[in-house]
């Protein structure tokens, strides 16, 4: 597809990455020369200098040809004002970034006044994404799929784990839930295991299950942890509010540590239901006051990564339940694992994993393929996708164990009327069924792509 992406930040940046890298023809329009000479040189794409809004530099750019226009700047109303002149000159469909909390609330307007395709919050996403850990805080992240009948769950392999030093077939002997190990990381190396895969302390494994045999299993080997019934965000940013108004209608008590006191003002107009506390929650006697070890759950939300990195380090050292960090910058991210700091959050990775995911529904819908849902894990290397399984396809009714797929690819779960079934050898996939299938390696277009001969 011929996609244009107006703005080259930390979003636009990593989507110009991942993008070209699926073969998309990618332009890029910024106001500055330097990062549009940079991006060029960098990737195999097109730039363009000027203003993204403007009809002159839209048509040098080529968006009245484009399938897609991605308005992703620093700028709510600039990303807007893009994509209505897009669409106004013949692009078949517009993506805004926006921000504002008071554009979210209009976001049914935005679609269908404005012709906008797709309307994303960063800030929405990342609260909702955590909403989704704390409700199941034994996980590191979680993804759910066919409508919340089979969830893709992380988890790191501790020191003391039952797991640890055993193969995938000797846990599966072991333990009666219904689970399946689908995808190891390693440090920098990801694995789509087999049954001689033997985990390690260290790893990093992603499995498949419904929420019951998930919950099982966990239960089995020591690492439930009940849901989350309170939480201290430090932060009250955007994110923070979010994520507490979310937290706070589901019934959470939520308290929210702020230092800017006109803010927290506008936090305790905003969101009655909450504590708004105006202070420093970098300074730990603040913490202790108001009783942090007292809670389920810390966010640590404030605009500065560090000071974030610091926060949980101090909560994990209290030995608080759940403990999430906001950090922006991934490599630090990684760096926190060796601290015993797992399950930070990225705005700019989980917009663009929201983002490249609707591209590729795009993509699929052009082909009339039949791809349910997509989303990227482990650092966006692996992609998890559901299929529904229709009566064109090859090998229906054949059992896996038959069936030559490849390399790095597994069918890690099949949905067959409402129910999540792991599957063995002796299973095969049915026509009405939903896939899910896990791989490292390839870019599926249908479900006929899994097989070696495709």
């Amino acid at each position: 597809m011929r996609i244009v992406i107006i703005g080259d930040g930390k979003v636009g940046h990593t989507l110009t990455e991942l993008l070209s890298a699926e073969g998309h023809d990618i332009v890029i329009v910024d106001r500055d020369e330097k990062v549009i000479e940079n991006v060029v040189n960098t990737f195999d794409v097109l730039g363009i200098i000027g203003n993204g809004a403007s009809y002159k530099v839209q048509m040098e750019a080529g968006v009245n040809k484009s399938d897609l226009l991605i308005a992703a700047t620093s700028s709510d109303e600039l990303n807007i004002l893009s994509c209505m002149v897009a669409k106004k000159i013949g692009a078949k469909n517009t993506i805004a970034r926006v921000r504002n909390p008071e554009y979210s609330e209009q976001l049914i307007f935005l679609k269908e006044e404005l012709g906008l395709s797709l309307v994303i919050n960063p800030e929405m996403e990342t609260a909702m994404e955590i909403s989704r850990v704390l409700r199941f805080p034994s996980a590191l992240k979680i993804e759910s799929f066919s409508r919340g009948r089979v969830d893709l769950v992380e988890i790191r392999i501790a020191a003391n784990s039952p797991v640890a030093g055993k193969s995938l077939q000797e846990i599966a002997k072991a333990y009666s839930a219904r689970i399946l190990v689908c995808v190891v990381q390693r440090g920098e190396k990801i694995f789509i295991p087999n049954g001689a895969f033997i985990l390690r302390e260290g790893d990093h494994i992603t499995m498949t299950g419904d929420p019951a045999g998930i919950t099982a299993f966990f239960k089995q080997i020591g690492i439930y942890k009940e849901k989350s019934r309170s939480a201290m965000i430090i932060g009250g940013g955007k994110i923070g509010y979010y994520l507490a108004k979310r937290l706070t209608q589901s019934g959470m008590h939520v308290k929210i540590i702020e230092k800017d006191e006109e803010r927290c003002i506008h936090l305790s107009e905003m969101l009655p239901r909450a504590e708004i506390v105006c202070g420093d929650g970098s300074e730990h006697e603040l913490l202790i006051e108001e009783g942090l070890t007292s809670f389920d759950a810390c966010v640590a939300m404030t605009d500065i990564d560090e000071e974030n990195i610091i926060i949980s380090m101090y909560a994990e050292s209290l030995r608080v339940p759940k403990v999430v960090p906001k950090v922006n910058r991934m490599s630090l991210a990684k760096m926190l694992d060796d601290v015993g700091v797992e399950g930070a959050v990225s705005p700019k990775s989980v917009t663009t994993n929201r983002i490249v995911s609707y591209v590729r529904a795009m993509q699929n819908s052009f082909d009339n393929n039949s791809v349910e849902t997509l989303c990227k894990i482990v650092d966006q290397k692996v992609e998890a996708l559901e299929f529904r399984v229709t009566d064109k396809m090859k090998y229906a009714g054949v059992p896996l164990s038959n069936l030559k797929l490849k390399p790095n690819l597994l069918v890690a779960c099949i949905v067959r009327k409402g129910k999540a079934l792991i599957p063995g050898g002796s299973d095969c996939m049915q026509p009405g069924d939903s896939v899910i299938v896990v791989t490292a390696d390839h870019i599926l277009r249908t479900l006929d792509d899994i097989f070696a001969d495709a």
